[in-house]
């Protein structure tokens, strides 16, 4: 039985003597098509196409001989290899790695990719991967059929960003076409693909490269902060107290996307973008959506604003994971929760109008709950009052569905 498997990278260039020794010792190979044409795989070796890893997986493990994995750049890089060397298995994995399709695609592109998010869009993850895009200004998208170029370029319908496609990357028939989003819908891509997409402002960074992989942090320390830290122009808006209850009982996240409506001031929206997560923020007022759109450009994140009132102006947009409601009330509660986003948050000024929404938070499907927030502002020079507001913070998220 085989209790050990070498995985060999493939990046189109010639294999290295360790990956031919191992071939040529090879009584199974599993690969992509194009993979087991390679010459050096010896004539009597057993053959698997590399469909399912978890098949293929368990065939090497039941195998009587020596096995070899052959995979499109590096395996240990979102590859076969994680798959491999679970314990149910038994097998020891030895790799040997080539250039990975992402290096690969830079490298084409001519660009460094230490600042690029790195994600895996398949059936699944399509939609996360979308917002990933939307939110960072460099993403490398590893693709797969049916969540490939045209696929992101329509879930980004109104973010306008740049495509580097690469396709067959180490093959003769290697193309990388370069164009805008919104022309990547109309085209057929081969597979397989990775997608370089571009766009938005940066993020202000150090000079001569960073010191972490992807975003770095940046230099402001905190959230729930005083809205003037967001800009010059962002005015008043609402307490950093109940913004920072509001984003605590959100959680935003890389992959999610956030709507923001009724985003005032933009100091929320901001700060959600600066967890990682997609944010849209409406506001029926242009020149909030003005000051939401500096407040991102002082901060170094990307943030879609989209003018109109709520709820009517919900229905074109896509589908959220979270949802603060600025204001609108239970009307817009009530649309919000016909998209279903995991949470919803808001806040009411009345016991009245906390009920409304709560009921309407409950006829949705969502668990909810309230609180009474009291916050003072004080003079630390004097201890006199400057400031005090009272609001009902509401909350619904959606129950774990039972096992």
């Amino acid at each position: 039985m085989a209790d050990r498997v070498t995985v060999i990278g493939w990046d189109g260039s010639p294999l290295t003597a360790a990956a031919r020794a191992a071939l040529s010792a090879a009584t199974l190979v599993a690969g992509a098509g194009h993979h087991l044409a390679l010459p050096e795989i010896p004539p009597a070796a057993e053959r698997i196409r590399l469909g399912s890893v978890d098949l293929a997986a368990r065939r090497i493990a039941g195998h009587r001989g020596t096995a070899v994995v052959l995979a499109d750049g590096d395996p240990g890089f979102f590859g076969v290899v994680r798959t491999l060397r679970a314990p149910q298995y038994g097998l020891e994995v030895e790799v040997v790695p080539a250039v990975s399709s992402v290096a690969a695609a830079f490298a084409r592109a001519g660009m460094p990719w230490d600042d690029a998010h790195v994600v895996v869009a398949h059936s699944r993850t399509l939609r996360r991967a979308v917002n990933v895009c939307r939110a960072h200004p460099k993403v490398a998208v590893l693709t797969s059929p049916g969540a490939g170029p045209a696929e992101l370029a329509l879930l980004l319908d109104g973010v306008h960003r740049t495509f580097v496609i690469c396709e067959e990357l180490g093959t003769e028939r290697e193309q990388v076409t370069v164009l805008t989003s919104d022309k990547a819908a109309d085209h057929t891509w081969r597979d397989p693909n990775v997608v370089i997409v571009i766009g938005g402002t940066a993020a202000t960074g150090t000079q001569g490269g960073g010191w972490l992989m992807g975003r770095d942090p940046g230099a402001v320390r905190g959230w729930g902060l005083p809205s003037h830290v967001y800009g010059d122009d962002l005015g008043t808006g609402e307490s950093a107290g109940l913004r920072a209850a509001q984003l605590a009982r959100l959680g935003p996240r890389t992959g999610d996307l956030v709507w923001d409506i009724g985003c005032g001031a933009g100091a929320l929206a901001v700060e959600a973008a600066r967890f990682g997560a997609a944010v849209i923020a409406v506001d029926e007022d242009r020149a909030a959506c003005a000051r939401t759109e500096a407040a991102a450009r002082h901060s170094g994140v990307q943030i879609q604003t989209v003018a109109g009132r709520a709820p009517h102006v919900l229905e074109r947009l896509p589908e959220p994971d979270v949802v603060r409601v600025g204001g609108g009330g239970a009307a817009v509660v009530t649309a919000c929760a016909d998209r279903r986003p995991e949470r919803i948050v808001t806040h009411a000024t009345t016991r009245d109008e906390a009920e409304a929404i709560g009921a309407a938070l409950t006829d949705g499907g969502y668990a909810v709950e309230c609180a009474l927030l009291q916050s003072v502002e004080l003079d630390p020079g004097s201890w006199t009052e400057r400031d005090r507001s009272v609001v009902f913070l509401l909350s619904g998220h959606r129950p774990a569905p039972s096992p």
